[in-house]
């Protein structure tokens, strides 16, 4: 089965956007390489929240990949360039289809509902070393359906010299809720 992989950049309060929806503040660095992460996916869904966004911005969609929205509202023919999924049993037929791995692209609002039907796979974080003030979007800010309580095993981590922090955590659950014991990438022994 594919996994669908939550990636997103934010600053270190955890904020994915400033109050006018630009990323600009977020960090990039030379020594980060986004070449496996796109190698290793075929596929982007985002909400439609996000994707307005990208339309506002002049970014339609993503070559080479197939695109996907998730909305109840949006029509396909004003966006033939993107696949209109109408809930989350068609992001979880996506999930089941044979291909790479999916990237979940954007805000909280969609990765809580998709936390809750128990698809997300991964959390991976670029966190800036930023202090963004004022009002924004935070990663879940705008999501009203968070499950209680979602467990996270770190991964995989990075430092990278700009300050640039790359996390992966793996969704786990247990019947307790407890995250399951998994191997850091990255860490010293």
């Amino acid at each position: 089965m594919r996994r669908i992989r939550y990636g997103v950049g934010m600053s270190l309060n955890g904020f994915i956007a400033d109050r006018h929806g630009r990323t600009d503040f977020l960090v990039s660095d030379s020594t980060y390489d986004p070449a496996p992460f796109f190698a290793s996916i075929d596929s982007v869904i985002m909400g439609r929240l996000t994707y307005e966004g990208a339309v506002r911005q002049g970014m339609r969609a993503y070559a080479s990949l197939r695109n996907y929205v998730v909305s109840r509202t949006l029509s396909t023919a004003d966006y033939p360039e993107v696949t209109i999924l109408r809930d989350t049993r068609a992001v979880a037929e996506l999930r089941r289809a044979s291909g790479k791995d999916i990237w979940l692209c954007g805000g909280g609002v969609l990765l809580a509902s998709l936390l809750a039907a128990g698809l997300v796979d991964t959390v991976e974080l670029g966190v800036s070393p930023t202090l963004l003030g004022g009002k924004g979007t935070p990663m879940l800010g705008l999501a009203r359906r968070l499950p209680p309580a979602v467990a996270l095993a770190l991964t995989h981590h990075r430092a990278l010299p700009s300050g640039l922090l790359v996390l992966e955590y793996a969704v786990r659950k247990t019947a307790q809720g407890a995250a399951e014991p998994r191997r850091v990438r990255g860490a010293r022994a």
